[in-house]
C-alpha cells in the first residue's frame, strides 16, 4: 500500500508539472501577441552601443570602450560582433633555384 501511495503521489506532481508549463507557455504566448516583451530588460542603450560599435572600428581596446560607454566588458563582448581574423601569410622567398 505505502508503493501505490508513492508512485500516486509522484503522478499528481508530475501531472501539476505539467500544467504548470502548459499554464506558463500559455500566458508567454498571449503577452507576447499584446506586444509586450518578456524576460529581463535590455541593459544596453542601443546608441550607446553603436558608439561602442564605433570605436571598435576606430581600433580601441575593449578597455577604452568600457571607459567612455560605461558599458560592462562582458556585455560588450556580448553585443558587439568578433573581429575578423587577421590574415597571417608568409612573404615569399626567392628559391635557389629561381635566383639562378
Amino acid at each position: 500500500m505505502a508503493q501505490l501511495a508513492v508512485v500516486l503521489l509522484a503522478l499528481f506532481a508530475q501531472m501539476e508539472r505539467t500544467c504548470t508549463v502548459e499554464r506558463a507557455a500559455h500566458a508567454r504566448s498571449v503577452a507576447a501577441a499584446k506586444g509586450r516583451r518578456i524576460g529581463r530588460p535590455a541593459v544596453v542603450d542601443p546608441d550607446e552601443l553603436a558608439y561602442a560599435v564605433l570605436l571598435r572600428e576606430g581600433g580601441h581596446t575593449i578597455t577604452d570602450i568600457v571607459a567612455k560607454t560605461g558599458i560592462a566588458r562582458t556585455s560588450l563582448y556580448r553585443h558587439l560582433p568578433p573581429r575578423p581574423p587577421e590574415q597571417i601569410t608568409a612573404a615569399p622567398q626567392d628559391s635557389p633555384l629561381q635566383r639562378e
